[in-house]
């Protein structure tokens, strides 16, 4: 990945390390949801490929927040790599590690999240050149095992839980190593409207900066 490309992908982890996976959404509902991100301080914004037409969404979203980084996740295949690209997208993040789905996306100078659940798998994803680590499924996943992970890993990896975060167990994840995470269905499902989904996204800011609404 480029310096420059690199840079932005990091100052919006340094503004708010938490990635906004909008599973469901469409493209109509795109624009007010992420708004109501933006506004509450989200920089990472994630639409699955398994969204109806979510390269509409990736496309609207990228270029009406200009401060976030937009991309697709549940990316399987590194066919559909440049498509996420060409609709704006500047991040890929997937369930699962794929070399292939890696390399493309560090040569055209994205980010790039492939999901694990091992040392093995973690430490072959950092040889392919992910930006990241996404721990996946979390829930399956106590924190403890997140800071016997961290122990080995590489200082300064990227490693963000997916799957199960709440505000009340964000303080959790974040003791035993987080440098941020991934939350779906607590924060979007489909349908939940944009001015719930404010609410939530306020919530989720609040609990990872330590300072939880009354």
């Amino acid at each position: 990945m480029k310096q420059d490309e690199d840079t932005v992908f990091d100052r919006a982890v340094t503004a708010l390390p938490l990635v906004a996976i909008l599973r469901g959404i469409t493209p109509a509902e795109a624009l007010p949801v992420g708004q109501a991100l933006v506004d509450a301080g989200f920089r990472l914004i994630e639409v699955p490929l398994n969204s109806p037409e979510p390269l509409r969404s990736i496309s609207a979203l990228a270029h009406a927040f200009p401060q976030a980084v937009v991309g697709a996740g549940t990316v399987l295949r590194r066919a559909d790599v440049g498509s996420v690209q060409a609709a704006g997208g500047q991040l890929v993040v997937a369930p699962n590690f794929d070399a292939g789905v890696v390399q493309e996306a560090r040569e055209l100078g994205m980010a790039c999240l492939p999901g694990v659940a091992t040392p093995t798998e973690a430490f072959a994803a950092l040889d392919a050149g992910a930006t990241g680590l996404k721990l996946f499924p979390a829930e399956a996943i106590p924190p403890a095992a997140v800071k016997a992970l961290r122990a080995v890993l590489p200082p300064g990896t990227l490693l963000l839980p997916v799957g199960g975060v709440t505000p009340d167990n964000t303080a959790a994840w974040r003791a035993a190593g987080a440098d941020g995470l991934g939350i779906g269905s607590a924060l979007y499902k489909p349908g939940r409207p944009a001015h719930e989904v404010a609410v939530l996204a306020r919530a989720f800011a609040d609990a990872w900066r330590g300072t939880m609404r009354a």
